[in-house]
């Protein structure tokens, strides 16, 4: 087999198009080899207009890491073309992507960068708001058969995300510690066409949100070449619950506990 290059993996998620054969499969492809592919890539993007406004989390809800044999979080860019805002009830589309999913979550804006090797409380200074959010997220493999390198190389397996009411930090909770306590102990009913189909806790992603922020936070920090998070970026800290397959017409809600806000999706 051939390692794609990072021209085919950009025409692969362009088009919606399957792999035919698994990167990680290669001797020598690990995680680092993957990350620099999709940094290529979103350069590639960039040089052709498409502008990034944040990054996905992956893979930080450790029960749902056995169904997918991925067992460490993992990231990717996200981009304005695939972000929609609304105040509680948004669309998206489904075109030209594989086998998509959905996941709950909460996503944080920041409004300035954080220090190197942010403490919590640092990571509490740079954020803006945070919000309840609906990540769709696709697998140009199979049957969602990988090995993390994979989903790395796939884009982080993002495909688009619809971001619901937001809130200020500073309204909710007075310090890193009490925002942070406040969204691990908060849950979650998802439920498609009217039928609850999962229930979810914050806690689920790597302990609370803010526990998977500053995990991602330390991680970029530490991957060679990643860009710096930015005033203005946004973050998703992964799903609270399994990742759902979701089809056209069907609509979706998640019954957040505050501090977050419920979330409705209609996907066409």
């Amino acid at each position: 087999m051939r390692r794609m290059t990072p021209d085919q993996l950009l025409q692969h998620a362009d088009q919606g198009l399957p792999w035919t054969e698994r990167q990680s499969d290669l001797a020598d492809y690990s995680l680092d080899a993957a990350y620099r592919d999709a940094l290529t890539v979103r350069s590639l993007r960039i040089a052709r207009g498409e502008r990034p406004v944040g990054f996905k989390v992956g893979f930080t809800n450790r029960g749902i890491w056995p169904v997918y044999q991925v067992y460490a979080p993992i990231w990717g860019t996200v981009w304005a073309h695939s972000v929609a805002f609304c105040d509680g009830e948004g669309t998206l589309d489904l075109r030209n992507t594989c086998e998509p999913r959905i996941e709950p979550e909460a996503v944080f804006g920041f409004r300035a960068s954080p220090p190197n090797d942010p403490t919590m409380a640092d990571l509490f200074d740079a954020l803006e708001w945070v919000a309840p959010g609906f990540e769709i997220v696709q697998s140009h493999l199979p049957g969602w058969k990988f090995a993390a390198p994979d989903t790395v190389a796939d884009g982080g397996l993002h495909a688009r995300l619809l971001v619901g009411a937001r809130r200020s930090v500073r309204e909710i909770a007075d310090s890193a510690v009490n925002l942070d306590a406040q969204l691990a102990g908060a849950g979650v009913v998802l439920a498609r066409d009217g039928a609850a189909v999962e229930q979810g806790r914050g806690l689920n992603v790597l302990d609370g949100p803010m526990q998977a922020l500053w995990h991602f936070v330390k991680e970029l920090q530490r991957c060679p070449g990643a860009p710096s998070l930015q005033p203005g970026d946004l973050v998703t800290t992964g799903t609270w619950t399994d990742a759902w397959p979701v089809t056209p017409g069907q609509t979706w809600h998640a019954a957040f506990d505050a501090p977050l806000t419920p979330l409705t999706l209609r996907l066409e």
